[in-house]
């Protein structure tokens, strides 16, 4: 049976409002409202490590969501770049993403995206990983980006799909849509069983 089918009877809520999540999710053929929850994302740094940071946050963030109804699923996510042992989320100003793209280039990190799926009487969150290596960008290259692109609301400083993605990425190991913010495939088969 087809996903649309199975969750027909189903309000999907998506808590986000990363445009780049909501074009995701569409495309996956499923109707959806959209919220966002205003939650603190800071974490322990000495705690919490690469995806143990995603799946973290993307938890609180469902538990965040206080009046589920019964024929309600809420869809949360987290993502965060993970490189050097340090999580790169998003750059506060101009330096801090050139600071970060340099670490990333010529260099190979990982993205983690976190996502939870919850009803009123299920709760599950998975995790997906993909590895990207970045040829070496020049200085001039990544000013240029960050300019012209203002990477200032993606972990990273970097969107795969910009025009960074197109000539830095040398090589990807797992799924392009996770790095865009979302592992659809994954989101699909894990929607299927719930």
């Amino acid at each position: 049976m087809l996903l649309q089918d199975k969750l027909k009877d189903k309000q999907i809520i998506l808590a986000s409002q990363s445009p780049r999540r909501r074009e995701l999710l569409a495309g996956l053929g499923l109707e959806f409202s959209t919220l966002s929850l205003d939650i603190d994302e800071s974490f322990n740094r000495e705690i919490y490590k690469a995806n143990e940071i995603t799946e973290y946050l993307s938890a609180k963030k469902a538990n965040a969501y206080s009046d589920l109804k019964a024929n309600e699923i809420i869809i949360t996510s987290d993502t965060t770049v993970w490189a050097n042992n340090e999580s790169l989320e998003k750059p506060e100003n101009r330096e801090d993403a050139y600071r970060m793209i340099k670490n990333l280039s010529n260099n190979t990190h990982s993205v983690y995206t976190s996502v939870t799926i919850k009803s009123v009487d299920k709760e599950v969150t998975f995790t997906a990983e993909t590895k990207v290596t970045f040829a070496n960008l020049s200085d001039e290259e990544i000013y240029f980006y960050i300019d012209q692109f203002k990477p200032f609301d993606k972990a990273g400083a970097y969107g795969i799909q910009e025009w960074i993605g197109y000539i830095g990425v040398k090589k990807i190991e797992g799924s392009y849509f996770n790095v865009i913010g979302l592992p659809v495939h994954q989101l699909y088969k894990e929607l299927q069983k719930f």
